[in-house]
């Protein structure tokens, strides 16, 4: 019999986690009251909004970044990304005393390219509807010497992001369902490959904008499906195919992948707002979403939810959350309820 050894491991979760610390943050893990009993659920809310460069993407980009040989970063280090991964490879490569290049779509939000600038970065623009960004960012890589580090098809990338539900676990004790934002791929993988090799009985729910479903539809089929770039709010989910990397792994650990549209999103980040005191974007907000709406089914014992990120401006915070929407759903208190569609 032959077995086949998956590309990331528990262990290598681990060797991520003691290779960040002291540098990344250990985010806060937050309950409420309200959401568990509207969730029905023991809920714990892993805040990666709270870590450095605002997002959960920190942990996989320095993870990966802090291993390159001396004469890799002396060239410097190249990437792609809507503005997460972008901001977290400029602060990594800043903090590794290297320089970064981010290829970085047209679109991308203001707040965040200009972040991605403020940490050192130079950034070079496409047209995320016509331009291929790996392609982009592997000729700039060629002619330059630089290493590109993906936002999410690396095994040093996802055991970097896994760190998260690693410290929710270490925090909170034996999850019995994990629920977290998936675009390309890379957090859920880590995640996945993290709690589930602590115990193989917790159950891995995976959350995507309506509008873009290439990881159910692929699932489904039981091979990578492409999809037309999804216009969605969820910018950091609007991908139109799952990494290859990544698929190889949610194909195996994901039990389920559950859709929500963008108003639900807009619900989840004011309830995040109005209740929780935090501000969660529309990608970090989706597994929110999907205990407001019920839409990730019966729950029971510990719940754990990654809220990935908080990169939003105040002027797009407002325009998204400053009308009401949810109309149709159940309130309690003035805030969103459970409830099926």
């Amino acid at each position: 019999m032959t077995t086949t050894t998956p590309p990331v491991t528990l262990d290598d979760v681990r060797d991520a986690a003691a290779r960040l610390r002291g540098v990344a943050h250990r985010t806060p893990v937050l309950r409420s009251r309200t959401l568990d009993a509207l969730a029905g659920a023991e809920i714990h809310l892993k805040c990666e909004n709270f870590q450095r460069v605002g997002a959960f993407k920190f942990r996989g980009a320095y993870n990966a970044a802090s291993r390159l040989t001396p004469e890799q970063l002396s060239r410097g280090i190249a990437a792609y990304s809507s503005g997460n991964h972008a901001q977290a490879v400029a602060l990594a490569a800043r903090e590794l005393g290297t320089t970064a290049v981010i290829v970085m779509p047209q679109d991308a939000p203001p707040s965040k390219r200009a972040a991605t600038a403020g940490y050192g970065a130079e950034i070079v623009t496409y047209d995320r509807y016509t331009g291929d960004r790996v392609a982009i960012a592997e000729a700039l890589a060629a002619e330059r010497g630089l290493t590109v580090i993906p936002p999410y098809e690396h095994p040093h990338v996802i055991a970097g992001q896994g760190t998260a539900a690693l410290e929710l676990v270490e925090e909170v004790g034996e999850l019995g369902t994990l629920l977290a934002p998936v675009g390309g791929g890379g957090l859920i993988a880590g995640s996945g490959t993290a709690v589930k090799g602590l115990n193989t009985g917790t159950r891995v729910i995976g959350v995507e904008p309506e509008a873009g479903d290439d990881t159910k539809r692929s699932l489904e089929a039981g091979r990578r499906v492409s999809i037309p770039v999804p216009h969605t709010i969820a910018d950091g989910q609007a991908l139109h195919t799952p990494g290859e990397l990544t698929f190889s792994v949610n194909r195996r650990l994901l039990d389920e992948v559950v859709l929500v549209t963008d108003d639900e999103i807009r619900d989840a980040m004011r309830f995040a707002f109005e209740r929780l005191k935090i501000v969660v974007e529309p990608s970090g907000a989706t597994p929110l979403a999907a205990l407001l709406t019920g839409r990730a089914g019966p729950l029971a014992g510990r719940v754990g939810v990654i809220l990935s990120g908080g990169n939003i401006d105040a002027e797009r915070f407002a325009e998204l959350c400053g009308h009401q929407v949810g109309a149709g759903l159940p309130r309690v208190g003035g805030h969103p309820a459970a409830g099926g569609r």
